[in-house]
């Protein structure tokens, strides 16, 4: 699928006002200038001319070559004077042809009917910037992601290293039809974090990534149940290449609800595409939540890493208070 819809209009309008500024703001001057210069503009209409000129002759046959080379030669000292005049006004002919932000598609998104290069960063970027508007995208990397939390626990130390590596792995291996991954662990050990380093290196991947609390999709999912003008969610998270599913356990109890997400959870299992659910439940806990099916879905086709340690919300805040009092960090 690659980005959802919104994401690909965005890039091609970006794109587009891109075009029409430069342009716009090339015409500009060049009307500014045969405006000041009317010997100019009248050397513009002579250059057409021989262009014409030029086309007529290949068309018409007889001795072309020599009367290309006649038209090619006035045409060489028209385009010298007009550069003169130019110069006179204190411009070049940069200042009056458009200066495109990318030079290899001229701001169209395509070279030679192939996506340009600039046109995949620009989806990029605003993918990036849709998933980053409410969450710290910037600051959730794989190299912020600190063990010295778990570093009075030698077991928790183990396994987390263990899953840091295992995360990092995989996003970079990542790829349309990876496996999917459930975090369970209880609150505050990096779950989020880490789903979305996974994500940022996805995107950075081309992907199309949906990250989002089983709460907030919840909402949104009753909230089209009953307003049919409102609609998409299911689709986007059933075809999206990567689900980030955070939370899992903690929205509110509803029939519709879980129904809903087992039905996107299971087409994207039979679609092969990749998901990521966090939750701080243990499989008997999902089976009573939702139901048995649910659970050996998610258990048995996912791949299972367990967080370890004391929650690092806890700790970091702990650290910040007794610096401000002044006592040694623990």
């Amino acid at each position: 699928m690659g980005y959802d819809k919104k994401v690909a209009d965005l890039a091609r309008a970006e794109l587009e006002n891109r075009r029409l500024r430069a342009e716009g703001e090339a015409q500009a001057r060049l009307e500014a200038f045969h405006a000041q210069c009317p010997q100019a503009l009248e050397l513009k209409h002579q250059l057409a001319s021989r262009a014409a000129g030029i086309a007529r002759a290949v068309m018409g046959g007889g001795n072309v070559r020599a009367h290309l080379k006649k038209l090619e030669e006035e045409s060489l000292a028209i385009s010298g004077e007009y550069d003169r005049l130019l110069a006179g006004a204190g411009l070049s002919r940069r200042d009056v042809t458009p200066q495109y932000t990318c030079p290899q598609c001229r701001d169209t998104g395509f070279v030679d009917g192939k996506m340009c290069g600039c046109y995949k960063q620009l989806r990029r970027s605003i993918a990036y910037r849709q998933l980053s508007e409410n969450l710290p995208l910037d600051k959730s990397t794989f190299a912020s992601f600190s063990l010295d939390y778990y570093q009075e626990d030698p077991q928790a130390l183990r396994q987390m290293t263990q899953v840091l590596n295992t995360c990092r792995s995989y996003a970079q291996r990542f790829r349309a039809n990876s496996s999917s991954l459930l975090f369970r662990g209880a609150t505050g050990l990096g779950k989020t974090h880490l789903s979305l380093a996974i994500a940022n290196e996805a995107i950075e991947k081309g992907f199309g990534v949906v990250y989002g609390s089983a709460q907030g999709f919840a909402v949104a999912l009753e909230k089209e149940r009953f307003d049919r003008e409102d609609s998409g969610t299911g689709e986007k998270l059933k075809t999206c290449d990567l689900l980030i599913l955070d939370d899992l356990g903690t929205e509110f109890a509803s029939g519709y609800v879980n129904a809903a997400l087992y039905d996107i959870l299971n087409t994207r299992m039979l679609g092969d595409r990749p998901t990521i659910v966090s939750t701080n439940l243990g499989f008997k806990e999902l089976e009573d939540r939702y139901s048995p099916r649910f659970a050996s879905r998610i258990v048995g086709y996912y791949g299972m890493l367990e967080f370890k340690g004391q929650d690092v919300r806890v700790q970091r805040q702990l650290n910040q208070s007794a610096r401000k009092g002044g006592s040694p960090t623990p």
